[in-house]
């Protein structure tokens, strides 16, 4: 098996993650979504023009590239042969290319062909072939798939996403003659709660959920103002003011992938998730099997080998706002009702 670098292209200069203002909470998801894919996607809503797509597409740019197997539609990952295409297992030669981290947008308007793919049906007929064109779940298999305005997708590509998320896999059917690719990416959806509310269904899939808004302070609402008119008069000098952070962050992560594996999570942490999770009533056992997962990689993106009190803490309300059932007797918006269980459960 060779490895060898597809040719340069010229890269596209995107708005570095390390200058983004504010907004704490959605990058510190971001960050633990990179360094563990398995805690489940982010789901981001708040106001227009805080910075969700930017901070999205900033994250992609930040990671470092992936090997890939030359000329795969699905950028199959050579060092997990139990995962390949059938394409992939059945090459007599592979050749390993370095590649960038997918990110693709999946539009409100898009088409099921389109985001599944499409089989041609009389070629397969005619040759014998199974004529497929990979769609927008293949070119997101193992890196990002981005809904911007999750809650107005419609509901059958909703139901697709379960489907899919569920399994790993991605199976197109026409005419009796199927096809399926591996299909594993972090979800990251973003929309504004005023424009309509997510399906349940949906909702409880992600593994975070964070809430965004406007700046308030004024200090705050002009570095944010100065750093993007920076960014647009000279986007070259910007991106290279902000490499050192860059690269500090790029290596935080690559540090904390290496890491985790090795986090140890005391039966202390496993027994205070559950009883967070009982406090808030929360429905199954995702609630626990989150927290557990996302405070692994917490610990690991803070450089400790062990799960501590202080990581679920920091990671509760992201983790459990969006599982918790409504409560008419509780207008309190979901992020506090976590905060007063942490307070009765998990006192600091």
């Amino acid at each position: 098996m060779k490895t060898r670098k597809p040719p340069a292209k010229p890269a596209r200069l995107v708005f570095p993650f390390s200058a983004i203002v504010g907004q704490d909470e959605m990058k510190l998801a971001l960050l633990i979504a990179a360094v563990d894919p398995a805690v489940g996607g982010v789901m981001v809503f708040g106001d227009r023009g805080t910075g969700k797509s930017t901070t999205v597409r900033a994250l992609a740019a930040l990671l470092p590239p992936m090997k890939a197997i030359a000329g795969c539609a699905f950028s199959c990952d050579p060092a997990k042969p139990g995962q390949l295409c059938e394409a992939c297992r059945s090459a007599s030669r592979r050749v390993v290319v370095t590649v960038p981290v997918p990110v693709v947008d999946l539009p409100l308007g898009a088409t099921e062909d389109r985001v599944t793919g499409a089989l041609d049906i009389e070629r397969a007929l005619a040759e014998g072939v199974k004529a497929f064109e990979p769609g927008l779940l293949a070119r997101a298999h193992r890196g990002f798939l981005y809904i911007d305005e999750v809650n107005l997708l419609e509901d059958h590509l909703v139901d697709l996403l379960l489907d899919v998320a569920a399994s790993g896999e991605n199976v197109v059917e026409r005419e009796g003659i199927s096809v399926r690719h591996p299909a594993r990416f972090v979800l990251i959806g973003s929309g504004n709660p005023e424009e309509g509310e997510l399906r349940p269904q949906l909702t409880d899939r992600f593994g975070l959920a964070v809430e965004v808004r406007t700046p308030k302070d004024l200090p705050t609402r002009i570095e944010v103002v100065k750093r993007r008119d920076a960014f647009e008069q000279d986007p070259k000098k910007f991106v290279a003011s902000w490499s050192k952070q860059e690269a500090a962050t790029r290596r935080r992560i690559l540090a904390a992938r290496r890491l985790l594996p090795k986090v140890a999570v005391p039966d202390e942490a496993l027994e205070a998730a559950a009883r967070l999770c009982l406090a808030l009533g929360t429905d199954g056992l995702r609630g626990e099997l989150t927290l557990m997962r996302t405070a692994r990689a917490l610990a690991a993106l803070d450089g400790d080998v062990e799960v501590t009190l202080d990581h679920l803490r920091r990671i509760a309300i992201p983790a459990l706002r969006h599982r918790l059932r409504r409560d008419p007797l509780d207008e309190s918006v979901a992020g506090t009702r976590v905060e007063r269980a942490l307070a009765e459960v998990l006192p600091s």
